[in-house]
């Protein structure tokens, strides 16, 4: 009786699916609130703003309108003093660290915090988008319910996932893409059956509950696509898609050097907003398409009214307006502003292409549809969610080739130019590859410093081997020495086996330096490697223990690292950040038993 029972109770997988439809109705739900708040603000602030600045006048009123962005970024100040780190900057790539490597867990209050942060920078004008901020809104939906039912941290990071896919698939109105967003950019590509289908349940939940609000309709229209002679068009558009990876490694530098520029300046940290802001009006005095998401603007783009030279200039304006209003510490993402850059390149390529060869081609609108897709890609390195992307809001199947070989070869040459996208080239700077695994990634994350024993013995180079032996008889858990010169700089590392020749001479026990017996062709560790390489070391060397020294020039001897402190160390941090002890002992059981 209790076996028929157990059949017809649902089992693990049906909890997972019936958890992520959760996820994703919520997500809807968030989405409809962001989009809501979003419009709400930019009607009070931006169009209100501009009426009572009487900007519709021109003239010299138009010098008034950076005050809009201004006055956005002033009403930012409250929550950024009340929410220190939470609000200020493009907040996707600390979003993957929390998800990939901190265990997942969100605070409910981010919700509140990414809406009404992105609102007041968005709103008023800032150019980013609503894209990142609300799969980090989806994400932090999926967090809460990874908490409350007390889940390990791979089924965390599913539940995150769905919650992101449920957020973008609402966002777009298209479901697959926000499936493949979570899979590629925030599970990095690696994922099971069983979490895909969480992805899955998520996105189409939330799609559901956009649509019932919103309609069918795509977050902006694209107008009928075709292919006017494909022997022609299809080159011009692989040659389109190594210029789109040119531009996006373009656009991933000028917003990481504008970000450490204005990290380095000596003011106060929330003075740092207004300055971009106010940067960022006087660009807009001349073209104000650059501001907010540019959607407005791509309509014009997609139906093949762009002007030549405004669209050249706006790509390279809208590449510093976004990196100065999130590099300044405004709220957003760069999904919008990819979009709205592929576009303008897109019919910018396909006006000359058009003007060249008016019968083989087609106008620029339709370029400018698959350079949306393309530059995403190559920007952010997932060539799959904007492929389906562009094909879901289209609905067009003739544009798939296209966007498929623009998208590949935007990615492939972006990928060869910059190793990182525009999420993380963060962790390459510390030194994490986010896409190694959660592993490596966790020692990648512990540098050498913060484990290193200091409660070392020194030897000198002039003590006798008597000396040493008494070092030895004293010492239970140490194997080697750091043997030191006169000014204290390690000159090498002695162990018993260096004296094992000549344990049964009492005289040259007496006479022999350790300074010529030490072996001085020693691998040293400082304290800003990370235990990656210190194992890397211990597993290549067939070692236990390697000094630390300061640095390589100046050997002054911090301490010795021990292979067991190394992995303590890890499995401290692994239990800390939520991940299973099982997959811990799986990664050390090889080194735990040298």
């Amino acid at each position: 009786m209790k076996t028929k029972i157990r059949r017809i109770l649902p089992g693990e997988s049906f909890r997972v699916i019936a958890i992520a439809a959760c996820i994703g109705l919520m997500a809807g739900a968030a989405n409809i609130l962001f989009r809501t708040t979003v419009a709400l603000v930019h009607d009070h602030l931006f169009i209100g703003g501009s009426a009572f600045l009487g900007l519709e006048k021109g003239g010299l009123h138009l010098l008034l309108l950076p005050l809009i962005p201004l006055c956005g970024m002033v009403l930012l100040i409250p929550l950024s003093l009340l929410f220190p780190g939470e609000i200020n900057g493009y907040g996707f790539p600390k979003f993957l660290r929390q998800v990939n490597l901190e265990g997942g867990i969100i605070r409910f209050r981010t919700i509140a915090l990414k809406i009404a942060s992105c609102a007041l920078t968005i709103g008023s004008g800032g150019s980013a988008g609503v894209e990142g901020p609300i799969a980090q809104v989806g994400g932090a939906v999926g967090s809460q319910f990874g908490q409350f039912f007390r889940v390990s941290g791979s089924r965390m990071k599913v539940f995150i996932a769905a919650g992101c896919a449920g957020g973008v698939a609402a966002m777009f109105n298209a479901p697959i893409a926000g499936v493949f967003f979570a899979a590629e950019i925030v599970l990095l590509g690696t994922y099971e059956i069983g979490s895909f289908a969480a992805l899955v349940i998520s996105s189409a939940m939330a799609t559901v509950v956009s649509r019932g609000y919103y309609g069918a309709s795509p977050a902006f229209p694209i107008p009928a696509y075709e292919i006017v002679n494909s022997l022609v068009e299809i080159p011009l558009y692989s040659l389109m898609g190594v210029v789109m990876g040119l531009v996006a490694v373009l656009h991933i530098y000028v917003f990481y050097l504008i970000r450490d520029r204005f990290a380095a300046l000596t003011m106060h940290p929330q003075l740092k907003p207004l300055v971009g802001a106010l940067a960022l009006g006087v660009l807009a005095i001349g073209f104000p398409q650059i501001m907010g998401d540019g959607y407005h603007y791509l309509e014009e783009v997609l139906s093949g009214q762009g002007v030549l030279w405004v669209m050249v200039a706006l790509v390279f304006l809208k590449i510093v307006a976004t990196a100065l209003t999130l590099g300044s510490g405004g709220a957003g993402g760069v999904f919008a502003p990819a979009l709205f850059i592929g576009a303008v390149i897109g019919g910018a390529f396909g006006h000359v292409a058009h003007v060249l060869l008016p019968q083989y081609t087609a106008n620029s609108g339709a370029y400018a549809a698959v350079g949306i897709g393309a530059f995403l890609a190559a920007a952010t390195h997932a060539p799959l969610t904007a492929i389906f992307l562009l094909f879901e809001m289209t609905g067009n199947y003739l544009i798939i080739i296209p966007i498929m070989l623009s998208s590949i070869i935007g990615t492939v040459v972006a990928g060869r130019l910059n190793p990182d996208s525009i999420d993380t080239v963060d962790f390459s700077r510390v030194g994490i590859d986010i896409h190694e695994g959660r592993e490596i990634s966790v020692m990648k994350s512990i540098k050498v410093g913060r484990v290193v024993s200091e409660d070392v013995d020194f030897i000198s180079e002039q003590a006798n081997v008597d000396q040493l032996l008494t070092i030895f008889s004293m010492t239970r858990d140490s194997f080697y020495f750091p043997v030191i010169d006169e000014s204290g700089r390690m000159i090498g590392v002695v162990s018993l086996q260096d004296v094992k020749s000549i344990l049964h001479d009492e005289e040259l026990r007496l006479s022999a330096k350790v300074g010529n017996i030490c072996t001085r062709k020693v691998v040293v560790l400082t304290p800003e490697d990370n235990l990656h390489t210190a194992m890397s070391m211990f597993d290549a060397k067939g070692l236990e223990e390697i000094p630390v020294v300061e640095d390589e020039d100046n050997r002054w001897v911090v301490g010795m690292l021990k292979r067991r402190d190394v992995i303590a160390a890890y499995n401290k941090e692994v239990l800390r950040r939520g991940i299973s002890e099982r997959t811990a002992a799986n990664v050390f059981s090889v080194s735990a038993k040298r």
